[in-house]
């Protein structure tokens, strides 16, 4: 029988933040700003349509190995809400600039889910040298058929609603849909109501929630957009080629990694260490966040020296 979630989630957020100037807007981030560990960074990335709140009981783990840096993607969480497409090409330039900012040299280890995936996997590929590990799940590819990117069932079809023009609009800008309904749904053991509102604070009015919009609309699946199942093919074959250790976090039924999946990427990936958490849908941090920041920390003391002792 596979793990239930664990009980202990709490709903706390035990961190101040941080804001830097990032193009025309700023960026909101965590920062444990650990100089023990000044050469090496961890880089917690999320996706949609959640915020670095997601990281807040995982963190503490990790956060005894490394430097934490948790930043909310542009136009989501507290950070900036530029007048921009907010397309996955936007969300990179303001990732790089901000990374380029706030850790301009030294490694990284990636700790990436969702969006954050694919905008992890983009920048380590462009960034190998500086890459030392990268733990993820539920991650982003090129998804060569619907079927590829989740079960058949209502689900898709209401992702493929999302896609569909005006259709997509009214679910997501007008009805809240993804906050309301596919968040709390990816979770098992549900949401408690301080983090719902937690996550809905950021999207309150309809002009704010555009990026959970346009979000649905840049999955890779069946080559289109035709920019971002490029950008996710580059990225895919460098992560089915690189030697970096790597860190795979699945979880039953899942969404994007079930269980064929995550035993072809067993198969098919370098130096990895795959872990089963047991009952999960997408957001994996949400039910597993102990056990997640267990085997990251873990998988920290397995890298290089200079990870870990510096």
């Amino acid at each position: 029988m596979a793990n239930p979630p664990e009980s202990n989630v709490s709903s706390d957020f035990p961190f101040t933040f941080q804001t830097i100037a990032v193009l025309d807007s700023k960026i909101a981030y965590i920062d444990t700003r650990d100089t023990r560990h000044i050469t090496t960074t961890a880089i917690f990335l999320h996706g949609n349509p959640t915020s670095s709140y997601i990281w807040r009981n995982i963190i503490p783990h990790v956060g005894l190995k490394l430097r934490c840096i948790a930043p909310d993607l542009i136009g989501m969480g507290k950070s900036g809400k530029p007048d921009i497409a907010y397309r996955f090409v936007d969300h990179a330039r303001y990732l790089d600039a901000f990374l380029d900012a706030v850790v301009p040299e030294g490694k990284m280890v990636f700790v990436i889910q969702d969006w954050g995936s694919a905008l992890g996997f983009h920048w380590a590929r462009r960034h190998q040298e500086r890459v030392s590990g990268i733990a993820f799940m539920e991650f982003i590819r090129p998804f060569a058929t619907w079927d590829d990117a989740g079960e058949r069932g209502p689900g898709q079809e209401t992702f493929k609603a999302f896609r569909t023009p005006g259709v997509g609009r009214k679910l997501l800008v007008e009805d809240n849909l993804f906050i309301k309904a596919i968040l709390p749904g990816g979770v098992v053991r549900g949401l408690a109501p301080e983090e719902q509102v937690y996550y809905e604070a950021p999207y309150l009015d309809e002009k704010s929630r555009e990026p959970v919009y346009r979000w649905p609309n840049e999955l890779p699946i069946e080559g289109s957009p035709e920019d971002v199942y490029a950008i996710a093919e580059e990225y895919h074959e460098w992560l089915l080629g690189s030697a970096v250790p790597k860190l795979l976090f699945w979880a039953s039924p899942g969404v994007f990694v079930r269980d064929e999946q995550a035993k072809w990427y067993v198969e098919k990936l370098k130096n990895l260490k795959a872990v089963f958490l047991g009952e999960g849908l997408h957001y994996l941090q949400e039910d597993h966040p102990h056990r997640i920041g267990s085997e990251i920390a873990e998988f920290i003391d397995m890298l290089d020296s200079r990870v870990g002792s510096n």
